[in-house]
């Protein structure tokens, strides 16, 4: 068997590990951007919501969007996956398999952001199933898969419409209907800041997204022979960096700070809106991505928390706007020798017109509105199932961790009582 192969298989599998680390990241990011009482609740839903990704996807996710295409809008085969045949040319189809469930599990992840701190662990369960294997699919198959979106010549190279906008818009439906935390508003409608407990934390979590990103984006060139991997890996750098320098600047220009929060998701702005281009654009294209996406996510979050949307960690900012933006970039800025490498055709200022923009503009439209109506629709039926979205005043006040699981993820710190003394006496 060509070495070369092995290695493609290879680096896929080891992609497929960055990306599920990045659930780590996530677990950091979440918790750190919330309060101590639901800290436990977080990094414990994570991975059992992971877990309900995992099998939702074998059973169906997998066959809706990669099997026999049903007019370009579902794919209806390949049911239970369960192939080990290798014929020696290409990816093993486990091995792709494997990686594209993880990418599956991020947009669950993504969606469960507007779920924070209020929701039950029943409509988690409930809606992490529908989500799997329905919401992600549909958009997955139109842009992956055989779809019709595909055919018109997308451009999303690792998922800035299909895994982060998709989230984002579950997210943004959650929030709606779930309503802003208890305290986050006064009565005049102004908002207050329902500080996350831990700031390292946040930082690690966005250090570990960042690395795992090498697997989203440069993993997602599914070989090695080119090296062309680390061209896409470059450009995810640049913007990841260019995001958090202007998130930077701007933040501390119009609040007179360094807001450190603000710093953090200028980043993730920037790795969400490199993440459809980064293998159709310039290194300097990649930066001017990054800055404008950590720009975006600045003034999106002052727009969302001022419009009464309570998106604790921003979820509706970071992956929604800057995926938007990352989508449509491409159509601005993919080079004619990109394009021609990797599908579509050449950006608005590669002279390429407006026909690319054109396409990246309608797939943000269909995409994002079926990703919203579609969420909605299903977050009302586990509604129906569970009697409610949203736990009690009382549950909420307590936190998540006791109300939910019985106990706290810092028992000593939120609950000095649960101690147990200890007795030293000879």
């Amino acid at each position: 068997m060509d070495p070369m192969i092995l290695m493609d298989n290879l680096w896929i599998m080891i992609a497929f590990i960055l990306v599920i680390l990045m659930q780590g990241g996530f677990i950091l990011l979440e918790a750190g951007s919330t309060r101590m009482k639901n800290a436990g609740h977080i990094a414990g839903k994570t991975i059992f919501t992971l877990g309900i990704a995992s099998l939702v996807f074998w059973a169906v996710g997998y066959g809706f969007i990669y099997g026999d295409s049903a007019g370009g809008f579902i794919g209806l085969s390949n049911f239970f996956y369960g192939d080990y045949a290798f014929e020696g040319e290409g990816l093993s189809s486990s091995v792709d398999f494997i990686f594209q469930l993880a990418f599956a599990a991020i947009a669950l992840t993504v969606a469960f952001g507007g779920f924070a701190e209020r929701a039950k662990l029943s409509a988690y369960i409930i809606f992490a199933v529908l989500f799997s294997a329905i919401v992600y699919p549909v958009v997955a198959h139109w842009v992956w898969g055989a779809g019709w979106i595909g055919e018109l010549g997308k451009q999303d190279f690792a998922g800035s419409t299909v895994v982060h906008l998709t989230g984002a818009m579950g997210a943004l439906a959650a929030t709606l209907l779930l309503k802003p935390r208890i305290g986050k508003y006064n009565k005049d409608g102004s908002p207050n800041e329902l500080a996350g407990h831990n700031q390292v934390f946040t930082a690690l979590g966005v250090l570990l997204l960042w690395v795992g990103w090498f697997g989203f984006n440069a993993g997602s060139t599914f070989g090695v022979a080119d090296a062309f991997f680390g061209f896409v890996a470059l450009n995810t750098q640049l913007a990841a960096a260019a995001g958090a320098v202007a998130a930077l600047l701007i933040g501390w220009a119009s609040l007179g700070k360094a807001d450190v929060p603000t710093m953090l998701n200028g980043a993730l702005a920037g790795l969400v809106a490199i993440t459809a281009s980064c293998a159709f654009v310039a290194p300097w294209a990649a930066v001017l991505i990054g800055v404008i996406g950590g720009l975006i996510v600045f003034y999106s979050m002052k727009f969302f928390e001022k419009k009464g949307i309570d998106d604790p960690i921003f979820a509706l900012s970071v992956h929604g706007a800057a995926g938007v933006w990352g989508t449509l970039s491409t159509g601005f800025f993919a080079t004619p020798e990109l394009a021609e490498m990797n599908g579509g055709q050449a950006g608005l200022f590669y002279g390429g017109g407006l026909s690319q923009l054109g396409v990246q503009f309608i797939s943000v439209v269909a995409c994002g509105l079926f990703a919203f109506i579609a969420s909605y629709i299903l977050l009302l039926i586990t509604k129906s199932l569970t009697g409610g979205l949203r736990v009690s005043e009382e549950e909420e006040i307590m936190g998540l961790d006791m109300s939910e699981h019985g106990s706290y993820g810092y028992p000593e710190s939120v609950n000095p009582q649960s101690s147990t003394s200890t007795n030293t006496g000879a």
